[in-house]
């Protein structure tokens, strides 16, 4: 396998471009892995170094003529599995770079990644021992270099999923030149000196199934409301929590296959005001 390395002198990022891909350890989504397969578009695993810590992230870039903004999509509790891989794929469908980190990396036994853990239970223990401060340091990495990519214009938004839902909230009230915050069934920050570090629009996605986390929408909603910044969630009747995961598994439940598809075309519509 031939690797080229490119050094990046505005930032201290190091990055290792390889044309292969690494195994991921989750064969129950057989079905996402055959899209990525079948994708006509450009993918790789770039390598990002930092302080001394590395970062695995995949890339997809789309099939376009002009510069465009880049997603950081964070993975869910699962760690970089093929269905966010996929996400990221169909993100570069619909005409945007997408860039999903593993934030395992360096977690698993032997310094592995979510590929290198042997079952999805220690992938799942393993992200609740994150370190807060690691996974802000790892976003900010990954923005640094997708911002810097000669095909982005520049403009760089996040989107989560459940866990990784959190976590995009919890970015934007650090990083405040996202272009916006993308946060499915994930809950926000709870104290108003955080939020109020919010700069950029917060698009909220939730299942109306979802209590443990649809609950805590109203009060995010409020605060929010109440320190002048945007937050604009929808709940989608009869999805439960996953419902862009499991809204696409084969034989999908109605409700949930309906809130994926409402929610792929609402963040598609919102994506073009960036």
């Amino acid at each position: 396998m031939k690797k080229r390395l490119i050094l990046t002198l505005a930032t201290p990022v190091l990055v290792l471009l390889s044309g292969g891909s690494f195994p991921v350890a989750h064969p129950a989504q057989e079905w996402a892995r055959r899209r990525l397969e079948a994708s006509p578009r450009h993918q790789e695993w770039v390598t990002l170094t930092r302080d001394k810590r590395v970062i695995h992230a995949f890339v997809v870039y789309p099939e376009v003529k002009t510069k465009t903004p880049a997603i950081i999509v964070i993975h869910e509790n699962r760690g970089l599995t093929d269905w966010v891989r996929s996400v990221a794929d169909q993100l570069a469908e619909a005409g945007y770079i997408a860039i999903a980190p593993d934030l395992l990396s360096g977690m698993a036994p032997g310094g592995g990644r979510t590929s290198d853990f042997p079952s999805e239970d220690a992938a799942r223990e393993a992200i609740s021992k994150l370190p807060p401060d690691q996974i802000l340091a790892d976003l900010d990495a990954v923005a640094d270099y997708a911002a810097q990519l000669p095909a982005c214009n520049g403009k760089v938004a996040v989107a989560g999923f459940c866990w990784g839902g959190s976590q995009a909230f919890r970015f934007a009230t650090h990083r405040a030149d996202l272009a916006a915050a993308f946060v499915f069934y994930g809950t926000g920050p709870r104290d108003r000196e955080s939020l109020a570090r919010i700069r950029c629009p917060v698009y909220g996605f939730y299942g109306g199934n979802d209590a443990r986390v649809t609950a805590t929408v109203p009060e995010t909603a409020d605060l929010m409301r109440q320190l002048g910044k945007t937050f604009e969630p929808v709940t989608y009747e009869g999805a439960g929590h996953g419902f862009m995961r499991t809204g696409e598994e084969p034989n999908p439940a109605d409700a949930n296959r309906r809130a994926r598809d409402h929610a792929w075309a609402r963040w598609k519509e919102v994506l073009k005001k960036l």
